[in-house]
Formats: structure tokens, sequence, C-alpha cells
């Protein structure tokens, strides 16, 4: 059987155990402590519809689609840098009309964009025709900003209909909101409690659950 997997948690066994709620694990071991904050972050994730808020490095596909008509061609008659000539010219030689310029990744962050944070990007375009390019920082010309949105460099061959496969890592990987870590906290709460006799403890878990959700659902998916 594969192990679990072992994302950077939300809270850490010292955040959770340095306040009351340490006398619920007083006799867990340290690998059980850590699955126990493993555990927790993946359920936050997963209140949170599946937003990725714990630190990840994820491979996304998408359809190339959605041309905006305000924004200028590439075909338009304007003075284009060479990597727009180049890129422009081979779609035209290749039969491509309007070329997509915009790319949205599904995981952004819904609060605390400054806590947030996009590296090692990289972004293939596997056409219908004209092959696959895995494309060079140059032809991104913008992004990932707060809103998960790429922009290509104008003449970038994408034409319609192209898939977009993007790997890229992100998260909050500058600082945990701090009602992050509390939600984390109370989920580890809620697991521990579930596992011991509930009449053994004050803490009631229906009210520690219904506190995390609360805290989760700011970061839900819209």
């Amino acid at each position: 059987m594969p192990d679990t997997d072992a994302p950077t948690p939300l809270c850490t066994v010292a955040q959770f155990t340095e306040s009351a709620f340490g006398d619920l694990v007083a006799e867990w071991n340290g690998t059980a402590l850590d699955d126990l904050v493993v555990e927790a972050t993946r359920i936050c994730e997963g209140e949170a519809g599946g937003r990725r808020l714990a630190p990840f490095t994820i491979t996304e596909t998408s359809r190339a689609d959605a041309i905006d008509p305000d924004e200028y061609p590439p075909g338009a008659d304007m003075p284009m840098p060479i990597q727009g000539t180049i890129g422009w010219s081979q779609a035209l030689a290749l039969g491509g009309n309007d070329l997509v310029r915009h790319c949205w990744l599904s995981q952004k962050p819904v609060r605390y964009p400054d806590l947030w944070s996009y590296s090692d990007v990289s972004v293939t375009v596997i056409r219908s025709y004209a092959g696959t390019e895995q494309l060079q920082q140059a032809q991104i010309l913008d992004g990932p900003d707060d809103l998960g949105h790429l922009w290509f460099m104008i003449g970038t061959l994408v034409p319609v209909g192209s898939r977009i496969r993007t790997t890229y890592s992100g998260g909050f990987t500058v600082a945990i909101p701090a009602d992050l870590v509390r939600a984390c906290k109370l989920v580890c709460a809620w697991l521990a409690i579930g596992e011991l006799n509930p009449g053994s403890t004050d803490h009631d878990p229906d009210k520690l659950y219904s506190d995390a959700l609360m805290i989760l659902a700011n970061y839900a998916r819209a």
C-alpha cells in the first residue's frame, strides 16, 4: 500500500500541542501526531471546496478558448516584438487564425494574496496541428498573478482548441494565515476526540468542527 501524501501542514504539531488541545494527544507518539496534522490539512482543503491551501506542486490541463474580443488582435497592423513577429508569422504559415493569449490556473489565493506565491511555472501547449511546444519564459508576458491569470506574449502559437498543460508550485508559502492555522487546530482536535471516548473530554466535537467550517467558508470556491 502506498504511503499517504505529506503536504506542509496548515498547523504544526508544536502549534497544536502548545495549547490545551495538547492534553488530547498527550499519549500519542510523533508519527501519529504528524499524521494527524496532515489529515487535518487535507480535510480543511476539502471543506474549502478542494482549494489547495498548503504549499503544493501540481500539473493541470485546460482547453485554450475564450479569446477576448476587446483585445487588440496579434494580426493587426501594429509594431510587435521579435518574439511576436516570429510567432505570428509561424501561425499564418500553418493556417492559424485567432490565437488564445490567456490561461487561468485553477489554484489561486482567495484571501491574503500577499501570503501566497507561485514558482516553477512550466507551460506546454499541445496543439491539434504544428506539434507540441514548451513555452519559454519570454513567451509569458505576465503572471501568474493573484487571479491565477497567465498572459501569453502576442503571437504565441496557441490556436483555439489547444491543450494547455501547466505545472506549477504555489500556496501560502510566505506564511500560513492565522485563521487557517486555527481551523486546522480545530479539525485536529475533532479527529483526536473521534479516536478517543468523546465522554472523556469537555470538548464538544461537533462544536469544534462547526467552528472550523465557519473559518474555511471564507476560503471556499465561489
